[in-house]
């Protein structure tokens, strides 16, 4: 199974201690990468459904260690249901290694542990992301975002965009969606989030593998 790289780059000033970020980066691949037994599938009420591949880039800055990144690819499920969303994380043989599942309540994280499985829960998937992983993840909107608009109900920002691709700003992140053309069917998604807040920079791609019904 992949395992993430690590880069260094310029020293910077005010990050969080090489040891918090060891420990995140650590806990992270935990949850992502080690996992060996694949979780049952999701309930079978999705009104929309799509796959994909995608990639994973989270970059923090630390006082006297400069640049820390961390990347993993894989493979993902995202099946959208009426008041419910679940999203898989895929390991390269097609394992489910950690799924987000959230409905009008609350939000849940569920791993594989130990012949079981743990479950964490929050509020929202955003903050559960942050909390468990140690970096956001852009789970409320990607059900809207893969089929190319930004969310209903929540502000968001049109941005300048090269031609064939269309950007905006919501939830904090930046989105960048490329239209599709004959050579490339499946829509292709950016999604990028500054430091902030203590949280690292997140880049997200993502890659469907056929266009969305």
């Amino acid at each position: 199974m992949a395992r993430p790289a690590t880069g260094t780059g310029s020293r910077s000033r005010g990050a969080p201690s090489a040891r918090v970020w060891a420990f995140a980066t650590a806990a992270a691949v935990a949850l992502l990468l080690v996992a060996c037994t694949s979780l049952p599938p999701p309930p079978s009420t999705a009104e929309r459904s799509y796959a994909g591949r995608f990639s994973l880039a989270v970059t923090r800055v630390q006082a006297g260690n400069g640049e820390q990144r961390s990347a993993w690819s894989g493979r993902f499920a995202l099946a959208v249901g009426p008041q419910s969303m679940t999203l898989d994380l895929l390991s390269p043989l097609g394992a489910t290694i950690a799924r987000f599942e959230t409905d009008e309540r609350e939000a849940r994280l569920l791993v594989p542990a130990d012949g079981g499985m743990r479950i964490a829960r929050g509020a929202d998937a955003q903050t559960l992301a942050e909390q468990v992983l140690g970096w956001s993840l852009p789970i409320e909107g990607m059900a809207d975002w893969v089929e190319g608009r930004p969310s209903n109900g929540r502000p968001f920002q049109r941005l300048a965009a090269d031609e064939g691709a269309e950007r905006f700003e919501q939830d904090g992140w930046s989105v960048t969606i490329e239209r599709r053309t004959d050579s490339k069917a499946g829509r292709r998604l950016q999604m990028e989030r500054p430091a902030r807040d203590g949280m690292p920079s997140v880049a997200l791609r993502v890659v469907l593998d056929a266009p969305a019904s």
